[in-house]
């Protein structure tokens, strides 16, 4: 609330540059704040008295906006980039999938690792935990697991986090 919205009786007062002027009627403080062109602020209306502060409301409103803007600029959102691998996968092709994980992880991003398994794969889930094992030991420099494997459905998942 500012200024004219204020409709307590007295209130407890601080001035424009942090000082305590102390618990002052309504009507008072509102002429403080004009006489030296600022706006009353109630800051603490649960206080007894409610704590108002003489400030320029504009420029306060803008110093908040552009430090929540700074905040943002600055925060990095980590998404989830996935790799799927099959249970009966070449070399070569792990390879290069184990480049493209590793290229995720140098950005900042986390990577989830699955190895899908397909008919009667399903019988020979360890070739999946064998897989999964070779891209953290390939991954281990610059990522590091999050969890165990798990099974999700026909898929093995292992999320690897950058370091």
């Amino acid at each position: 609330m500012i200024n004219e919205q204020i409709r307590d009786k007295e209130v407890r007062l601080i001035g424009a540059e942090g000082e305590q002027i102390g618990i002052v009627p309504l009507k008072e403080a509102q002429r403080l704040a004009s006489e030296k062109s600022l706006d009353l602020v109630k800051i603490a209306p649960q206080a007894k008295p409610p704590v108002c502060k003489i400030m320029d409301y504009g420029k306060f409103k803008f110093d908040a906006a552009k430090k929540e803007k700074e905040a943002r600029k600055k925060q990095k959102t980590v998404s989830l980039k996935e790799v799927r691998l099959s249970a009966s996968i070449e070399k070569h092709d792990f390879e290069t999938k184990m480049r493209n994980a590793e290229k995720f992880l140098k950005a900042g991003d986390k990577v989830k690792i699955s190895v899908v398994f397909r008919g009667r794969e399903m019988m020979h889930t360890q070739k999946g935990y064998t897989i999964l094992e070779q891209a953290l030991v390939l991954l281990e420099e610059i990522g590091v697991a999050e969890q165990k494997p798990k099974f999700e459905g026909r898929s093995m998942i292992i999320v690897v986090a950058p370091k």
